[in-house]
């Protein structure tokens, strides 16, 4: 039997899950396929201490495309990796990797073929610029005061599946000069740049 034959593509993440120690979402971002991105920054929910995520019609490329199933994958993911001193999983045909830091679990998730290296390099990513956003307090009412900062990490890291960024410093900065409201136009080209040489070295990965 001929192996199958995949078109290269950017798209590497099809999501990125926050979990608490109950196995509950605190934040969630997928790819979706119908538009670049999912995040819109002008319904940026205000600081709370209640679970939040961005409004979607896509989960996972439509693999669970009702809430229902999507807590239930929630739950799936959860209950195989929280007890496990493991790094990567396949789980339901996807690719997970994962850590945790108190009562806080994060993952990444990417197709069965996708390479494991890139997935741990965002996961690694999100995780060390929270850590340095948090000062180190990386747990779970600690993030959910500072929810806005999480999801422009997020967006710095990877927009619609693409990886942007494996930097946590750059994107620390990034996030700082948002926060400052800095127009749009004197970031585009750095980010564009540095964008591209992401997805060179990534490439070169597969």
């Amino acid at each position: 039997m001929e192996a199958l034959i995949l078109e290269p593509s950017l798209y590497t993440v099809k999501a990125i899950l926050i979990l608490d120690n109950d196995g509950d979402r605190l934040f969630a971002k997928e790819r979706n396929p119908r538009s670049r991105a999912v995040t819109n920054h002008s319904r940026l929910p205000a600081l709370t201490t209640q679970p939040v995520s961005f409004p979607s019609d896509q989960y996972y490329d439509d693999t669970y495309p009702s809430v229902k199933e999507q807590k239930a994958f929630e739950k799936n993911i959860f209950n195989k990796t929280h007890r496990t001193d493991s790094e990567i999983a396949l789980l339901e045909g996807l690719t997970v990797v994962y850590k945790s830091s108190i009562d806080l679990y994060f993952y990444v998730i990417g197709s069965s073929y996708e390479n494991e290296l890139m997935l741990m390099a965002v996961l690694n990513c999100l995780f060390d610029s929270l850590s340095q956003m948090l000062r180190k307090n990386v747990e779970k009412r600690a993030l959910l005061e500072n929810m806005e900062g999480l999801f422009l990490a997020v967006d710095e890291i990877v927009d619609g599946g693409v990886i942007l960024e494996s930097d946590p410093q750059q994107v620390v900065h990034r996030v700082a000069l948002r926060g400052e409201d800095v127009p749009l136009t004197e970031q585009t080209v750095s980010q564009v740049l540095q964008s591209a040489k992401e997805q060179i070295k990534w490439s070169l990965l597969r």
